[in-house]
C-alpha cells in the first residue's frame, strides 16, 4: 500500500505521469521489481494522454491496444473498473475452473489455460462483470485453496465435476518447475569526496536503473559484502569488492552523491549492497 500511495501522490493522473522523466517514475518503483511494469505504465500513459479527451478507454480491445496490457489487465480493468461481462483469468480463477471442468491439461500451458479462458468467457453473465469475477477470485483464494480445498463450503461444489472425480487435490496439473540457475556478480564500491560510482543500465531487464559497476576481472580476496536475490528462475549472489576510484570514468559511469541516493533509481539488491557497505 506505501508504494501505491506514494505513485498516486505523484502520479494522480495520465497526463502527469505522461509528462514525466522515465528517471522519475524508476525512482518511484524501484523495490518493486517488474521494472518492465514501470515502462509500459509509462507507455501507456502517453498512449492515453494522446487520446481524444485524455480518457482511458472502456471498449476491452482498445484497452488491449495500450502498451503492455495483456489479455488478463484488459479484462481485468473492464470487470472492475467498468462492471462490463469481461473475462479474467488469474491464478485463483485457473485453479477454480480447472477443478469445475476437471481440465486434465496443465493449467498453466497452452492448451490448458486456453481452456480456463474459453469457460470464463463462456460463463460471464451480461451484467454485473464486476460481482461475477470478484466472486471466482473470493472462491479461489478462499475456498477452492491449493491444498485441501473446503469443497463442504463451496457454492459451486454440485457442479464441480473435480470434486465428483475425486481429483480435488490432483488438479489443477502444472506443468514442471524449472530448474533456479545460480549466478555470480562481482561488483565493485567505488567512492570519492561522498559520491559513489554507478554504471547506467541499457539492457531490457535492468534499463534506466542503476547499478554498481561489474568488476573487469575476479579478485584475488573474499568481498567486503554478499547479498543473494532472485529474478524468475535464477539466484544470483552479489558480491561487492572496495575499489580505488579510476583516474577517468567511462562512458555510461557517473558520479552520484551519496547523501542523493534516495532519489537515484538503483536495482534493490545494488541499493541493499550499497546501504550495507556504506553503514560500515
Amino acid at each position: 500500500m506505501p508504494y501505491f500511495e506514494r505513485w498516486m501522490r505523484r502520479f494522480p493522473d495520465f497526463q502527469t505521469l505522461a509528462a514525466a522523466s522515465e528517471h522519475d517514475v524508476m525512482a518511484l518503483w524501484q523495490g518493486l521489481g517488474y521494472y518492465s511494469r514501470a515502462r509500459n505504465l509509462h507507455r501507456a500513459a502517453k498512449a492515453v494522454a494522446g487520446l481524444p479527451g485524455g480518457e482511458f478507454p472502456r471498449d476491452i480491445e482498445a484497452i488491449r491496444a495500450l502498451p503492455g496490457v495483456g489479455r488478463y489487465t484488459a479484462g481485468a480493468v473492464a470487470a472492475f473498473a467498468y462492471d462490463e461481462p469481461a473475462a479474467l483469468v488469474d491464478a485463483n480463477i485457473a485453479r477454480v475452473l480447472a477443478r469445475v471442468f476437471a481440465i486434465r491439461e496443465p493449467i498453466d500451458g497452452g492448451a490448458g489455460l486456453a481452456q480456463a479462458w474459453a469457460h470464463a468467457e463462456r460463463l460471464q453473465p451480461q451484467k454485473r462483470g464486476r460481482a461475477f469475477n470478484a466472486g471466482l477470485m473470493e472462491i479461489g483464494a478462499l475456498i477452492c485453496v491449493p491444498r485441501s480445498p473446503r469443497c463442504g463450503a463451496c457454492p459451486v461444489v454440485d457442479f464441480c465435476a473435480g470434486a465428483a472425480a475425486g481429483l480435488q487435490e490432483e488438479l489443477p496439473a502444472k506443468k514442471p518447475r524449472r530448474c533456479t540457475a545460480r549466478l555470480d556478480e562481482r561488483c565493485a564500491l567505488i567512492t570519492r569526496e561522498g559520491n559513489v560510482l554507478l554504471e547506467h543500465q541499457r539492457g531490457p531487464r535492468w534499463r534506466g536503473l542503476w547499478k554498481l559497476p561489474p568488476m573487469e576481472r575476479i579478485p584475488g580476496r573474499q568481498p567486503e559484502f554478499v547479498i543473494e536475490y532472485s529474478f524468475t528462475h535464477h539466484r544470483v549472489t552479489l558480491s561487492v569488492y572496495r575499489q580505488r576510484a579510476p583516474r577517468s570514468v567511462r562512458a555510461g559511469r557517473e558520479w552520484h552523491a551519496i547523501a542523493g541516493l534516495a532519489a537515484v533509481p538503483l536495482a534493490a539488491a545494488h541499493r541493499r549492497a550499497l546501504e550495507g557497505m556504506l553503514s560500515t
